[in-house]
């Protein structure tokens, strides 16, 4: 399909330099790659324990080819991952309008680009797609369910795009949370993602997390809006090895890669088993879910 305009790449680097290199290899190589604009945003040092990591990280992003123009943008202070995404999205997401925007620990299917440029163009006008993933979780797809992409009322963090009217409609503050904390609806409503959202929020607003990704998917569930999915991933998470601020080691998240063009039905609609599957698989354990419960008396 004709793509008018390209979406900009927003890659955000801190001190990985190795899973940063991995990850820009990766992405040279997919297609329209060099016909794209980047805009890579390193954050600075939290600590001198980071310093020379983030040096060399900052070394190696001026060295990068292979895009149609790149632009560094190397943040003076430490903002931390979730000021620095809001903050740096915002920026491009005004200018251009929408955004593809990846952190520093992916590598790509070939076609991982074209998959995000022709949905971000395919689902413009649809209101109720609020954001496009190019991961797909492990989750079980029916084989009733004959299309190659699915929705689902949870966004994505991992290789993702929006819109800027999508993007405008957060409110990073969560300015309802009072509310949200006593309406155990709302709560449930939220929890049609996955139960964990609703506790990783609380934590967010306690101020005991730093995360943007659960506001986004906040953002989806109050305008009751999904994130699209291709049914097998165009890109692999390389980063759940214990080395990044957020990343615990773990094989959960592993999945596999396609090259395999995706048919974007128009009129697609959620698929209940799909949800099901997804909400299976963030479903805490029960001493989790006990554990979730007695602090969330706690904080009320």
């Amino acid at each position: 399909m004709a793509i008018h305009t390209l979406a900009p790449i927003v890659l955000f680097v801190y001190n990985r330099p190795i899973h940063t290199q991995r990850t820009i290899t990766s992405l040279v190589n997919c297609q329209l790659a060099s016909a794209s604009e980047i805009f890579i945003f390193s954050d600075a040092a939290r600590s001198t324990d980071d310093e020379e990591q983030v040096r060399q990280v900052r070394q190696y992003i001026q060295t990068v080819t292979g895009f149609k123009n790149k632009m560094v943008i190397e943040r003076p202070t430490n903002m931390g991952l979730a000021r620095s995404v809001i903050d740096g999205v915002s920026q491009v997401m005004s200018r251009y309008g929408k955004a593809i925007v990846l952190e520093d620990d992916m590598v790509f299917a070939e076609d991982f680009l074209v998959f995000l440029n022709e949905s971000l163009e395919v689902y413009k006008d649809n209101p109720s797609v609020f954001s496009i993933s190019g991961y797909s979780y492990p989750i079980t797809i029916p084989d009733s369910y004959t299309k190659d992409v699915y929705l689902l009322p949870r966004a994505s963090s991992w290789g993702w795009a929006t819109w800027a009217d999508r993007w405008n409609k957060a409110d990073w503050q969560v300015t309802d949370y009072p509310m949200f904390l006593k309406d155990k609806t709302i709560q449930q409503g939220f929890a049609q993602g996955g139960k964990d959202l609703v506790y990783m929020l609380i934590k967010q607003q306690k101020g005991l997390v730093n995360s943007w990704a659960v506001r986004w998917s906040y953002t989806h569930y109050k305008h009751q809006a999904y994130c699209l999915f291709p049914r097998i991933s165009k890109l692999q998470n390389i980063g759940n090895d214990e080395s990044g601020t957020h990343s615990p080691k773990t094989k959960r998240f592993e999945t596999v890669l396609s090259n395999k063009s995706m048919v974007l039905d128009r009129d697609l609609v959620p698929n209940d088993e799909i949800i099901k599957g997804l909400q299976r698989f963030f479903q805490p354990s029960p001493v989790r879910q006990l554990i979730n419960y007695f602090k969330l008396q706690l904080w009320k």
